[in-house]
């Protein structure tokens, strides 16, 4: 467990904070580029680490990132003007271009050069694949974009989506990199099968008979024995069960700085899925959640199931309306506390562990049901939190180290190494699991391996 102070230290993300220092660092994904498409388009809120920004892409397509209150008198820019290559507040049409430098303040005397003298604060952003960025860092060069497979492989391999949650960014990527709470919480009755595969990505948690060894031996197996490993990115973390007299099944997962994390596929066809936990602020997160195929293109099927819902997405008619003065909140899923997250009891007591609807809300329910900052000093861990403890340990030694000696958090000048994979694999027992697997977790370019 941790004490207040540290749970303190790690949760906190606002300006000027510990954590949100170290945050800092590092480049956020803050909007989908089909979220603001259109050059002089309507500007979109945006609430990121704490902070009150306004998106806008201006008439040359660049992309700006600016504080939502005019440095005037602090009116919103949420509802000025985007036009000629700047936003211009509609209180006094004091305008600002994507750098934040005042470009015209007609309500000022011709001769004045109080323009010069005025700048908004703006963050730096770039665009790739499909997703746009964003650096609040202070670096005159900002780092490279990690390179994360999801980002990097054609449009036509991969499907993104986002969800608002009402908790902690910690919560959601605690339970991300959690292989034991799968064969629990996400699991069928012992009784029930679910033979329709788009009820669930690869029919890992609704079937236990019919599907790939590796749902197999998770049902099996229900406590795996956890060992981890620091990265140059993160924590690499593996849970054994048992396979064959002389084999183990490992169900590889990777966390990577500072909120990312990745699950392994089943079967055949290795699409593989990650999410982003990205704080909107203390008590919020935006979730991100991509799927891609290695080496070719998803199916019309793949992609019209994850629009309406499969796996680990949320269908695009799920989402509640949403919150007015809550940035992101459009991407709040209906199923939520105020409903008790939708849960079907006769279905808990005779098809599914948990009753919950779907795998994301069953993560998701069960993260913000602690609270929006869980207070992990009544926790009681044990040898299945083994990948959650050490993802701790490197966050709080990024705070301490950063503060103490300036020194560069894991991963945001070592771009190159985001660029593996999660994976299942049936190892022999006598074998050391980081060596035996690294041509399965390494993410090279036109190679596919198919898990276990």
């Amino acid at each position: 467990m941790l004490n207040r102070s540290d749970n303190e230290l790690m949760c906190r993300v606002g300006p000027k904070t510990a954590m949100g220092n170290v945050l800092r660092q590092y480049w956020h994904p803050i909007l989908m580029q089909s979220e603001l498409a259109e050059n002089d388009g309507a500007p979109l809120r945006v609430r990121l680490l704490g902070e009150d920004l306004v998106a806008f892409r201006d008439t040359n397509g660049e992309v700006g990132l600016v504080a939502e209150n005019c440095p005037h008198r602090g009116a919103s820019l949420f509802f000025g003007r985007n036009e000629e290559e700047g936003l211009r507040c509609v209180y006094h049409g004091w305008k600002f271009d994507t750098s934040g430098a005042c470009v015209d303040m007609p309500n000022e005397p011709p001769e004045s050069n109080f323009k010069q003298k005025v700048k908004i604060a703006a963050y730096r952003t770039r665009e790739r694949g499909g997703v746009i960025w964003a650096y609040m860092g202070t670096r005159e060069t900002p780092p490279e974009l990690p390179s994360l497979e999801w980002n990097l492989v054609p449009a036509e391999q991969v499907y993104v989506s986002k969800r608002y949650s009402e908790c902690n960014w910690v919560q959601g990527v605690e339970g991300g990199v959690d292989s034991s709470h799968s064969g629990f919480l996400h699991s069928p009755l012992s009784s029930h099968r679910v033979k329709d595969e788009s009820e669930h990505e690869n029919n890992a948690e609704l079937r236990t008979d019919g599907g790939s060894r590796g749902m197999i031996y998770k049902a099996k197996d229900k406590h795996p024995h956890f060992e981890v490993v620091d990265t140059d990115y993160g924590v690499l973390v593996g849970a054994r069960r048992r396979a064959e007299e002389d084999s183990w099944y490992w169900r590889i997962t990777q966390f990577l700085m500072p909120y990312y994390s990745m699950i392994p596929s089943y079967g055949e066809s290795p699409k593989i899925s990650g999410h982003a936990w990205v704080p909107i602020d203390d008590n919020t997160t935006m979730a991100w959640t991509a799927t891609w195929h290695p080496t070719r293109p998803l199916t019309e099927k793949e992609v019209e199931r994850m629009h309406y819902g499969w796996g680990l997405h949320l269908g695009v008619d799920t989402f509640d309306t949403p919150i007015p003065g809550k940035p992101g909140s459009e991407f709040r899923p209906k199923a939520n506390a105020s409903n008790d997250y939708l849960i079907d009891w006769e279905a808990q007591r005779t098809k599914v562990f948990s009753g919950l609807p779907g795998t994301a809300m069953q993560d998701q329910a069960l993260q913000e049901t602690m609270g929006a900052i869980y207070e992990r000093w009544h926790e009681h861990l044990g040898t299945s939190d083994t990948g959650i403890i050490q993802m701790r340990r490197r966050w709080l030694a990024a705070v301490r180290e950063l503060e103490a000696n300036g020194t560069v958090p894991t991963g945001v000048d070592a771009h190159e190494s985001y660029r593996v994979r999660s994976a299942g694999v049936v190892l022999p027992r006598n074998v050391q699991w980081v060596e035996a697997s690294r041509e399965f977790v390494t993410a090279t370019p036109g190679v596919s391996h198919a898990s276990a």
